[in-house]
């Protein structure tokens, strides 16, 4: 048990297919606290498909995310994010990843919680921003303290997060520890 980079246990991923049904597995939580990293291996462990909204968001406006919140503002892209959200939900079983604010969007919401079993990946300010201090494409941080922006965001939106079926605690380990973490939860989930 303590080499995690040993293949997930068949009989751990049965149990949470099995949990899971033809829900689909929405990942939910703040940017950095791994989503899309875990979300896509947790659908190969399960053998479904996997869709990151914010990919798709892109791939179908032919914009960047980054592009949207500049030329739209956050309110239109937050409609089309819904809209989006509501489509890649209508069929499952699969793992979706959404991005941080797409749960806090009432509409949204209303779409994840109905079309699918909800895992948020919580973490702490000090493991997301590590992960997102790097990279200089997140709209919501382009702030004079992006730091202090997270941890505003933290403040505003674990408390919506927390409404969700599974939570799991992200953290800096290996990945396949994680998806172990998001199989397990699902397979002890009891709203089978």
């Amino acid at each position: 048990m303590n080499d995690v980079t040993e293949p997930v246990s068949a009989t751990l991923v049965e149990r949470a297919k099995r949990a899971l049904g033809k829900r689909n597995l929405v990942f939910i939580g703040l940017m950095g606290a791994g989503k899309s990293a875990i979300g896509r291996l947790t659908a190969q462990a399960l053998g479904v498909p996997f869709v990151d909204s914010d990919h798709e968001i892109e791939r179908v406006s032919r914009m960047t995310i980054s592009d949207l919140f500049a030329t739209y503002g956050e309110e239109e892209f937050r409609a089309l994010e819904a809209r989006v959200l509501k489509r890649l939900l209508r069929s499952g079983p699969r793992v979706v990843s959404t991005g941080g604010g797409a749960y806090i969007n009432e509409r949204s919401r209303r779409h994840i919680k109905r079309g699918g079993l909800t895992v948020w990946l919580n973490a702490e300010l000090d493991v997301l921003w590590e992960r997102v201090n790097k990279r200089d494409t997140r709209p919501l941080l382009k702030t004079e303290n992006p730091k202090q922006t997270l941890e505003n965001l933290m403040r505003a939106r674990y408390p919506i997060y927390a409404e969700a079926d599974l939570t799991v605690l992200s953290r800096d380990v290996k990945k396949e520890a994680m998806v172990e973490e998001v199989l397990a939860a699902i397979a002890d989930h009891q709203k089978a």
